[in-house]
């Protein structure tokens, strides 16, 4: 059968599939072709301009390649879509799928989900939203294994996590290989809200990076941080349990990067991340905005924190990372601290 597709070398493929999945555009009914240098990844529509410019920034490239090609279709299990009228999005965290709360009908889906994926052992609705100091969620188990703890894999890296003690969430898979690939060798690297370690985990790992600083307030996530630390046999990292604001005296100056993976409040920690930072340093700030603002209100509280520190600012990168709400985004804006 013909279907669009988009054309992506093998080496970027496993990126710009995670983000075809996270868009709902990879058609789960065709199986993917390849030839010795390139996939071909089947879609399901035709994707909007937002989607293909975070597919051009997966792929590393100004304009992906959709043309259309010959593909198989998949036999055995039943589709989601065989199974259910309409197909709520979730997402799966090692062997456990991940529900919103205003899914209809859980346990119909959850029961769909449990006969399509048979990775998947457990599968959670949520009660609430990210919440408290800590960002964590409630929730409760539709159907499987009654527990929220599974080890998730990435890009070669292993995470023990839990959903209801610490934030995690794979849809920033390949944000955070963009942010990895930057590190040099000999820099050091302060993760100011590391989590379970997504971030300071691979740049630890598949980087020649001096040190990673990283901090979280949290205790169960830096419990958690440094089993996985154990877990990926890395012995670069620090793993700091405290306020990322206090932290800061103790090191600074010494930040080659800063990563500040904290939306809605990272703009609090500004002061102490231009502390952290050695001339030249780069800042990841991370914030979630409207479309009618994406960037311009989040840099200038960059610019004002730089200048009381007798600092100035150049901005090197803005772009969206993803979509977090109707016309609210998730940005990351990256400037140079002079």
């Amino acid at each position: 059968m013909k279907k669009d597709c988009i054309k992506v070398a093998k080496k970027k493929g496993e990126p710009v599939r995670r983000l075809l999945i996270e868009f709902k555009l990879l058609d789960n009914s065709a199986r993917i072709n390849s030839d010795p240098k390139y996939l071909y990844l089947p879609l399901s529509r035709v994707p909007d301009e937002n989607e293909v410019k975070l597919l051009n920034e997966a792929e590393g490239s100004e304009s992906i390649e959709i043309l259309e090609s010959d593909f198989e279709e998949h036999a055995g299990k039943p589709k989601l879509e065989e199974l259910l009228e309409n197909v709520p999005h979730f997402e799966i965290i090692g062997d456990i799928a991940l529900m919103e709360s205003d899914v209809p009908e859980p346990e119909k889906v959850a029961d769909a989900i449990m006969q399509v994926k048979s990775n998947v052992k457990t599968v959670l609705v949520a009660l609430s939203p990210v919440e408290g100091e800590f960002r964590t969620r409630r929730f409760r188990t539709v159907a499987g294994e009654d527990r929220t703890w599974t080890i998730h894999k990435e890009y070669g890296c292993r995470y023990q996590v839990d959903l209801e003690k610490a934030y995690f969430t794979p849809r920033l898979a390949t944000e955070r290989v963009r942010i990895m690939e930057q590190i040099k060798d000999g820099e050091i690297v302060v993760d100011m809200f590391a989590g379970v370690g997504p971030y300071s985990i691979p740049i630890a790992k598949n980087s020649s990076v001096k040190q990673v600083i990283a901090i979280d307030k949290n205790p169960h996530a830096v419990e958690l941080l440094r089993k996985n630390i154990e877990l990926n046999s890395v012995e670069n990292i620090t793993a700091i349990e405290g306020d990322a604001n206090v932290e800061a005296e103790k090191y600074a100056t010494m930040a080659n990067h800063v990563i500040m993976n904290l939306p809605h409040n990272a703009h609090y920690f500004l002061d102490a991340a231009i502390k952290l930072c050695e001339p030249n340093a780069i800042i990841h700030y991370y914030d979630m905005t409207h479309e009618d603002d994406l960037f311009e209100s989040s840099t200038e509280l960059i610019r004002v924190a730089a200048e009381k520190a007798g600092r100035n600012i150049e901005v090197l990168n803005e772009q969206t990372v993803r979509s977090y709400a109707p016309h609210q985004y998730n940005v990351c804006i990256e400037v140079k601290i002079l």
